[in-house]
């Protein structure tokens, strides 16, 4: 339950509601309550057990709760309740078919992980990963470099950030890697060492991460190609390139086997792009003398479901990529073969996993909008999760659902093998899902240091497909930042709902042209409650303001 009584005008609100309910009376019998969750909460399949539970929770008063009556106060507690949130409660734990490969989800994936700032001077932090794990993510970077006395350290290679060892990343990936979800870690090695040091690694890999660490293939994984998350529950999977097997006897021969960077990220034009701009800030004697790595065997190994290869084009993956392999490509990239050919996209992603990471030339480690790739079904998309802004704060709606356990299924429509689905097209379903947000009131927004009162407006922002994605806004309000009024309706036309975040965005008009940001809270479509609901408040960092929230009034068809 929320911690502080709404101010006057919310009270208001939900007492006009309450008084349209009692016929006149002072209190609100079970069957009245009843017929409120039908008609204003849209919960077709409440029942009379329904209310009367309602009523056991919310109600204090003992003499209500045994004639099964609802005072005022006991119908305000419920309104400002869990159970009132626009958030659907039932998603918030674990309830989505956990049983698919793992292609057919999208991963909280982030980049850079070991950056607590930007990619040239930024300090490198154990504390970015536990940070990164406990937001939920699956799939971590880390970027390798020979160190001194054979102990690799991680760092952005060719910069000023600050280094780290490898040793202590995984020691903390261990300690934290299922605090918050059981499903499978995906360790992204970005891996820069000479094989003395990746044998090092492999060592580190498999003494401190023991049983978590998936060292052979699974015997019967439940969907036949890649295993589930299911499968794979607690534990951790390394991402790297591997040895092809004739080199691996080649290396049993004592033959000098050489399989060179170009399979992985690393030699992606784009990922060329990211090493210029390093030498061309840092060190330009080193530019164009990038190296080719030699896998280790002993790192090699430990490669099972998630090999590194090189994208070349979808008809080449199609031809001859395996289900264990995995391509990584970055923004500019992926945007163009988004647009250029959106549906086999789609169907690349239903086989195979796909990481897309940030521009190189992103050097303050801003982020792009994750949608435009999840849109095509990409699984791993990466982003900087110490760069606040709209990217991470959809990153965070999409991921809260299925109780944030860092593993959304795929919707139908990016799964289906009959049917040809591409985002860039407008018209996908005949009849298009409305959907109406009054925007009612606002209530305890947070006041800025200076302690002036706000002069609030919302925007409420629709993140799809580009013909779905639309942003609209409320009148500002002026000088109330305690109750703001806006009884404001915005109807938006979705046609393809199941893939659209919603995300409302308080914002304080500074000048006429000019505002800055309050609070926010972004949800998936799908977890969106009907009727009348509240909308707890995030800051930038995506802390809750609590008791800072919004009241709503939802309707879809």
């Amino acid at each position: 339950m929320r911690k502080s009584k709404a101010p006057s005008s919310r009270r208001a609100e939900i007492q006009h509601l309450y008084q349209c309910y009692t016929s006149g009376q002072r209190t609100l019998p079970a069957c009245a309550l009843l017929r409120f969750l039908h008609k204003e909460q849209m919960q077709l399949t409440a029942n009379t057990e329904t209310a009367e539970n309602l009523i056991d929770r919310y109600e204090i008063e003992e003499r209500a709760r045994e004639s099964r009556f609802m005072t005022f106060e006991g119908f305000l507690r419920y309104m400002e309740s869990k159970d009132c949130c626009v958030f659907d409660q039932t998603h918030a734990s674990v309830y989505q078919d956990m049983d698919q490969p793992l292609s057919s989800y999208v991963i909280s994936s982030s980049h850079n992980t070991y950056l607590t700032g930007d990619q040239l001077v930024g300090k490198s932090h154990l504390d970015a990963y536990v940070c990164a794990l406990r937001k939920g993510c699956r799939c971590l970077e880390i970027d390798c470099w020979d160190g001194p006395d054979m102990e690799p350290v991680v760092y952005h290679g060719y910069t000023l950030t600050t280094k780290i060892f490898f040793k202590d990343v995984i020691t903390t990936v261990e300690q934290h890697a299922f605090e918050v979800s059981a499903y499978p870690v995906i360790l992204s090695l970005e891996n820069h060492c000479s094989r003395e040091q990746q044998e090092v690694m492999a060592h580190y890999l498999i003494s401190i991460l023991g049983e978590k660490l998936l060292r052979s293939p699974l015997d019967h994984p439940t969907t036949g190609d890649l295993p589930s998350p299911n499968d794979l529950k607690y534990k951790i999977l390394i991402k790297n390139k591997k040895l092809k097997p004739q080199l691996k006897a080649e290396e049993a021969s004592g033959t000098e086997a050489e399989e060179s960077v170009d399979e992985g990220e690393d030699d992606d034009d784009e990922e060329d792009e990211d090493l210029q701009t390093k030498t061309k800030f840092w060190s330009p004697s080193k530019a164009g003398s990038k190296k080719e790595v030699v896998v280790a065997e002993a790192l090699s190994d430990l490669v099972i479901y998630t090999r590194s290869v090189k994208f070349i084009s979808f008809t080449h993956s199609k031809d001859n990529q395996n289900y264990y392999e995995n391509t990584s490509m970055a923004e500019k990239k992926a945007r163009k073969l988004a647009k250029a050919s959106g549906a086999d996209f789609v169907r690349h992603n239903q086989k195979f996993l796909s990481r897309i990471y940030p521009a190189g030339s992103r050097t303050s480690s801003s982020n792009y909008n994750p949608q435009e790739f999840w849109n095509v079904g990409s699984q791993l998309v990466a982003l900087n999760f110490q760069s606040l802004g709209l990217p991470m704060d959809l990153n965070g709606g999409r991921f809260q659902d299925n109780g944030g356990c860092g593993y959304i299924l795929k919707p139908a429509v990016l799964m289906s093998s009959q049917s040809s689905f591409d985002p860039g097209c407008s018209h996908h379903r005949l009849k298009p899902t409305h959907l109406l947000l009054k925007v009612i009131s606002g209530s305890n927004l947070p006041v800025p240091r200076s302690g002036k009162a706000l002069d609030p407006f919302v925007r409420v922002e629709i993140h799809g497909i580009a013909s779905d994605s639309r942003r609209k806004s409320t009148h500002t309000v002026k000088n109330n930042s305690l109750s703001p009024h806006w009884d404001a309706d915005m109807n938006f036309n979705i046609s393809v709902p199941e893939l659209c975040l919603i995300r409302f965005c308080v914002r304080d008009q500074t000048g006429l042209l000019s505002s800055e940001f309050v609070g926010q809270y972004t949800l998936p479509f799908t977890s969106l409650k009907k009727g009348y609901r509240w909308v707890p408040l995030l800051s930038r960092d995506g802390c809750s303001l609590d008791p800072a929230s919004l009241f709503v009034f939802v309707w879809y068809s």
